[in-house]
């Protein structure tokens, strides 16, 4: 057994590929939200599946409770997690795996990469999977002359199309049915040229051009949802078949894997085979969960691989606030609720993992002060709708507060020199503090009637109250203050009352 520190790293190890975002999250959401087809086709699918989820959840009276054990029992493996790594690597390799550790995703890819030629094979097969987009495989396989094909209907689309998902879950659901054709007859070998949009049909093309691949293929490369550290198990779920397909024919399976999958034990799954289904598809079960634990003669891959990748989540262990984004299990309902993201569409958020999850997420692996990613965790209007829907009651808000923080620390410098809103909000404090200082400043409301100008709105503030301004006008202020108004009209009248009783 290889011994691999996985703890609290004196200096954090930030992760890299897709997780790097090319311009601040404010520039791309408003370049999307000029993109009508795409608001609309989101509209409908989070919708759809939002109202599944509640019907589903509705339906288990302990529903709350369910979320509480999820919670807790992440909680633990991220407490635990260097002894439950080295059990689960224990555990796997003795049933004949082979366990490859990746400290970030170059690392990932080149092993991946030098699997797969000595297979003598330039084609793989592909399971859905989140790890391998973040760290950008498909790129680096193309590159090293190794064709990647996607099986998962959603990823296929998305690939054909040269596009990039903007949802974890369902990656093409910025696409339409039509769209998806088009796509199809553009860039699908020997499709029908008379393909309608009908979805069955759609179905059929894709099956008939992944059954090829899937006779043919000698590597597969997955991802996995859980690993159980006390038997060495992996596990997908999936909702079409061909993750069954890649688990089972080829002779070689890579998985690649991010180390916070784990769970401690098989009895574990009780909980989350209730909160995952539920939570992303809006179904009572997944319709295909595959596990596998090593190798089995005569059934299945004979050559075994695990790739276990950290890329920056012992940085984002190491947070004590924002360590809990690593307890996601990828259902998307944070995404499904949230009115940022249906508005702005996951391409937006320039990562892999786009949504709430994503705005706390990316900057974690990545560091704050990572170029643009310090843009991430202001995606957010703050309703709290991601925390409810949560499964496994990740406090996404807080921890978006949190990381707004790590942001403005980060921009002060090394002098530590006062920024604007350090001093906007010792202005309000002091403000605030007393109503004699309120009510000072009050007499300067009559400036603010003069500043709104002759159509009582104010367009334009300086310094950083501009940001504000730069969608909206301020209407002008009242002529005079409520505790002025309240003063005069009502106190008299009180005082009256009292002469007369």
């Amino acid at each position: 057994m290889s011994s691999v520190f996985v703890g609290m790293p004196s200096l954090p190890v930030f992760g890299d590929g897709n997780l790097h975002i090319e311009e601040p999250f404010p520039a791309a959401a408003h370049r999307e939200l000029g993109n009508t087809q795409m608001r609309a086709n989101l509209r409908h699918a989070t919708h759809t599946i939002r109202d599944k989820r509640l019907k589903v959840v509705g339906e288990l009276p302990d529903w709350e409770e369910l979320r509480d054990a999820g919670a807790a029992t992440k909680n633990h493996v991220m407490a635990n997690l260097p002894a439950l790594l080295e059990e689960f690597e224990k555990n796997f390799t003795a049933r004949g795996g082979v366990i490859h550790w990746a400290r970030d995703a170059g690392e990932a890819n080149r092993i991946v990469t030098d699997l797969v030629k000595e297979q003598d094979t330039t084609e793989v097969v592909k399971v859905k999977s989140m790890a391998t987009e973040e760290i950008g495989l498909n790129d680096y396989l193309e590159q090293e002359g190794i064709s990647a094909f996607e099986t998962d209907l959603a990823e296929l689309i998305i690939q054909l199309g040269h596009d990039k998902p903007s949802h974890i879950l369902v990656p093409a659901i910025h696409k339409n049915r039509t769209e998806v054709r088009d796509i199809f007859l553009a860039e699908m070998p020997n499709v029908d040229p008379e393909l309608t949009n009908e979805p069955r049909m759609l179905a059929m093309a894709a099956r008939e051009h992944l059954r090829r691949k899937f006779l043919c293929a000698k590597v597969a490369i997955s991802g996995a949802n859980f690993a159980l550290a006390d038997s060495g198990t992996l596990a997908v779920v999936e909702s079409e078949g061909n993750g069954r397909m890649c688990l089972t024919l080829p002779e070689t399976l890579i998985t690649v894997m991010g180390i916070e999958k784990l769970l401690p034990a098989k009895e574990d799954l009780e909980v989350f085979m209730q909160l995952l289904p539920r939570s992303s598809t809006g179904e009572r079960m997944n319709p295909y969960t595959s596990l596998w634990t090593g190798v089995t003669e005569g059934d299945g891959p004979q050559n075994v691989h695990l790739v276990l990748m950290d890329n920056g989540r012992t940085a984002a262990l190491a947070d004590k606030y924002g360590r809990t984004a690593l307890n996601c299990i990828r259902c998307s309902a944070c995404m499904n609720v949230c009115p940022v993201y249906e508005r702005t569409g996951g391409h937006a958020y320039g990562s892999t993992y786009p949504g709430p999850i994503g705005a706390i997420l990316t900057p974690l692996l990545t560091g704050i002060t990572s170029e643009e990613n310090s843009s991430l965790p202001y995606a957010s209007s703050l309703c709290g709708a991601c925390y409810d829907a949560c499964p496994v009651k990740i406090n996404i808000p807080e921890i978006l507060v949190h990381l707004r923080g790590e942001d403005v620390d980060s921009k002060r410098g090394e002098k530590k020199l006062p920024t604007q809103m350090d001093l906007m909000m010792k202005g309000s404090q002091w403000a605030f503090s007393s109503g004699k200082h309120l009510a000072l400043l009050e007499k300067g409301l009559p400036l603010g009637k003069l500043a709104a100008g002759r159509d009582k709105k104010i367009k334009r503030l300086p310094g950083i109250a501009a940001g504000w301004t730069q969608s909206r006008d301020i209407p002008a202020p009242p002529s005079k203050s409520f505790r002025d108004w309240w003063k005069k009209d009502h106190e008299p009248a009180a005082a009256s009352n009292e002469q007369e009783n």
